[in-house]
């Protein structure tokens, strides 16, 4: 058996969506596509506005300008029951003296729903979740983890069309906050039912989604796959934010090379080649370039002077911390394996292939690539 579905209607468009707090302005003309079926995770900074954008396509805020349809239907005069949503909140908000059986039938109940169908998907909740051994259990008598499961299998029974996640995780411990990762993303696989979660977690946000909407002060910076999002960032902020650890940022100016390439140069001999098109940049401009920690390699002989203050080793990966020789901002370089170089060692590491950021640094934003390259 399996949870029953009718047709599918869990697309969602929000148009020009605006929400004021008084004349506090926390969501500014946000648009946004979201088809049936994607697992689409919204992230940023505390105080972003995800956790509003989602209250507000449940239902639970109104908004101030703008529409939100579901299904290709207007939901914006619908109460959050009509919306046909189900959310999971950071609290489990589960009620202590109801049976876990009890939590996941009550609002069905409400509905009235007939007690065989009410049955037929709490049994199949709970074999989704693993949840049959504590049915006639309260929620005292479970660990967080499984609380987490209860509130989540009260969503499943509603057969909701869009099922919204505010920071679900946030109350776990790191280790069962892995294995509640997973076992959302086989949820998701397993229903095909579109999903909108909230994290102030990038690692989350890279693991799960098919889809990340990355928010800055109630504005939306960039949208798109999380290898599109890691590869590509648009500005400086996408750039910084998404990545663990954060991506270098060296300052620099542009050279213009006799093949008409751009390069950039941070203060030392050896030049750094990037992939900008040099109709976008003039000679001497200044800049900012990016390098992840793991695209830097290691030479020999040429490279950027690095200088080594201390190392993590982890066993199977190794972060290596210092900075450029003669400057103070802080570098960090990934290696594979256990690295362990000596304080104050010089390494010469250079950015890999195309793996060169670069951004203007007034408006933050990417500097375009050549015609054709990804």
């Amino acid at each position: 058996m399996v949870i029953y579905r009718e047709q599918a209607m869990g697309d969602l468009k929000l148009t020009n969506l605006n929400k004021a707090f008084g004349t506090v302005h926390v969501l500014h003309d946000v648009n946004l596509q979201i088809d049936d079926g994607e697992f689409v995770v919204f992230v940023g900074p505390s105080g972003c506005g995800k956790s509003t954008l989602l209250r507000i396509i449940a239902g639970l805020e109104d908004v101030t300008s703008g529409a939100i349809a579901i299904g290709g239907r207007d939901v914006g005069a619908l109460s959050p029951a009509e919306r046909k949503i189900a959310m999971v909140f950071q609290s489990y908000a589960l009620y202590p003296h109801m049976s876990v059986r009890k939590n996941l039938a009550f609002g069905l109940e409400n509905l009235k729903f007939k007690r065989a169908e009410i049955d037929a998907r709490i049994t199949e909740a709970a074999r989704m979740l693993a949840i049959e051994p504590y049915l006639d259990r309260r929620p005292k008598q479970l660990s967080g983890g499984q609380r987490q499961r209860v509130a989540i299998g009260r969503a499943i029974v509603r057969d909701p069309d869009i099922f919204l996640f505010d920071e679900p995780l946030s109350n776990l411990d790191a280790a069962l906050r892995v294995q509640t990762r997973a076992e959302i993303t086989k949820l998701h696989r397993e229903m095909q039912t579109t999903m909108i979660y909230v994290t102030h977690d990038q690692v989350e946000a890279m693991t799960m989604a098919d889809k990340i909407v990355v928010l800055r002060a109630g504005r939306i910076e960039q949208v798109g796959s999380p290898l599109e999002l890691f590869d590509h960032p648009r500005n400086l902020f996408v750039a910084g934010f998404l990545g663990s650890p954060r991506m270098n940022i060296l300052k620099g100016r542009v050279v213009i090379g006799d093949d008409r390439s751009v390069l950039v140069d941070v203060g030392y001999p050896t030049l750094l080649r990037s992939d900008v098109d040099p109709a976008k940049v003039t000679a001497g401009q200044e800049v900012l370039a990016g390098v992840r920690p793991a695209h830097f390699a290691l030479s020999d002989s040429e490279g950027l002077p690095f200088e080594v203050q201390y190392h993590e080793s982890l066993g199977t990966e190794t972060y290596v911390y210092g900075n450029l020789q003669g400057q103070s901002a802080q570098v960090i370089v990934h290696r594979y394996g256990h690295f362990a170089p000596a304080p104050g060692a010089i390494l010469k590491i250079t950015p890999q292939d195309d793996r060169l950021h670069v951004f203007d640094p007034a408006s933050e934003l990417a500097l375009g690539r050549v015609s054709g390259r990804a």
